[in-house]
């Protein structure tokens, strides 16, 4: 069954929203986790738990806690509609806050995990060459990080796709402003509309395996370049 006008405009948003979430957490989470990697902080045990905590509240809780941070009594809020913005619930770009705050771990930690298999050597050499500290990041720590970057966007992107609680709670399920796939499905679901269902569903499937799949793939060939580069260098 083909996917109708519905379905194909929750898709481009579901795909814009995904792209947008990924951008912005790279952009803010690569000097996170650059810093926890590197930090000697007391504080690091405390902003790790915050970035990690995500990944054991449910979807609605996150969801609810938004809802009245950005409401009209929250200062998220108060803070929008006297920027001339608005509220943001219920709107693409409400959408774009709470995908970011719910998958901020599954970005984080693999660059956090990337920065910290670098080691001091690298950047230690590049001292010794008077490289700044901005230039040891640049030239030394982002390449021997790709396979972390590669990660963070591949699931990144992949886990705001399928993202379902956090999306229902923040936007409802207006068409064409916060309509997306997984919300699509149950509305299928709740219709009792099994083949529109079975198709978004097993097309979210196929995406699943084909996002897991690439990223072993290329995993794969990025690490094995990075060390044959380490190897002829040593």
């Amino acid at each position: 069954m083909m996917l109708d006008a519905d379905d194909l405009q929750a898709l481009r948003l579901t795909a814009n929203l995904a792209f947008l979430t990924t951008t912005l957490l790279l952009l803010l989470g690569t000097p996170i986790a650059w810093w926890l990697a590197r930090t000697r902080s007391r504080l690091k045990g405390v902003v790790a738990a915050v970035v990690a905590l995500p990944l054991v509240l449910p979807p609605t809780v996150i969801g609810f806690y938004l809802l009245l941070l950005m409401g009209p009594h929250g200062p998220v809020g108060h803070l929008t509609q006297a920027l001339g913005w608005g509220l943001l619930p219920f709107t693409f770009w409400g959408l774009v806050v709470g995908s970011v705050m719910h998958s901020f771990p599954f970005v984080v930690q693999p660059l956090q995990q990337a920065f910290e298999a670098i080691g001091a050597r690298p950047l230690e050499a590049a001292a010794t060459l008077r490289a700044s500290a901005w230039d040891r990041f640049v030239t030394v720590a982002l390449p021997l990080a790709r396979p972390g970057f590669l990660t963070a966007a591949v699931l990144g992107f992949a886990h705001t796709v399928g993202e379902f609680g956090v999306v229902l709670m923040i936007g409802g399920n207006i068409p064409g402003a916060t309509r997306v796939l997984s919300v699509a499905l149950y509305g299928h679901v709740e219709a009792m509309d099994d083949g529109k269902a079975h198709t978004l569903a097993a097309g979210m499937v196929g995406f699943g395996f084909l996002v897991m799949f690439l990223l072993y793939v290329l995993n794969g060939r990025v690490g094995g370049h990075a060390q044959a580069g380490q190897e002829g260098r040593a």
